[in-house]
């Protein structure tokens, strides 16, 4: 759950700013940019520390080296984190971001159906719906960038 409220907050928080007329933080984008960047520092961060052991359990037995798999996921995290704050990174640092959530969603139905991770819920609705909202964030940036040359292409068509 802590994901889902890092996301909802520093979003909001920016939004928020823009909203009461402090004109340097740019529009929409850039603030559910630097939401998504903070879950998945939160997140590429767990990989490591806190809740490392409760990831790994979370990882199906048909996968092999689970320990390795959360560190890689992990370093993936990171890495998607910084790449969406930079403007030119952004949609495909947000696409892999997307193609990783897809990814591990097998884990979360998992480890939802054996009831290993209580601080994530183990209900798989519960669950099932913080992945959308995830995805419904990371697709929101890459559907932006997508249609800006769109945009630029029209306009000097014009």
């Amino acid at each position: 759950m802590a994901p889902l409220v890092i996301l909802v907050l520093v979003t909001l928080a920016l939004v928020g700013l823009r909203a009461v007329g402090v004109t340097r933080v740019p529009a929409w984008p850039f603030a559910v940019r630097c939401g998504v960047a903070a879950m998945f520092v939160a997140t590429g961060v767990a990989h490591f520390a806190g809740l490392r052991e409760e990831l790994i359990a979370m990882v199906p037995p048909a996968v092999p080296a689970p320990g390795l798999v959360i560190t890689v996921t992990g370093v993936l995290e990171l890495a998607g984190a910084a790449g969406v704050l930079w403007r030119r990174t952004a949609p495909w640092a947000a696409a892999g971001l997307t193609a990783m959530l897809v990814g591990m969603f097998p884990a979360n139905v998992y480890a939802a159906r054996q009831g290993i991770s209580p601080s994530f819920g183990d209900a798989l609705v519960p669950r099932t719906l913080m992945q959308l909202v995830f995805l419904a964030a990371t697709v929101s940036i890459v559907a932006h960038y997508a249609r800006r040359p769109r945009e630029a292409r029209e306009n000097v068509s014009r």
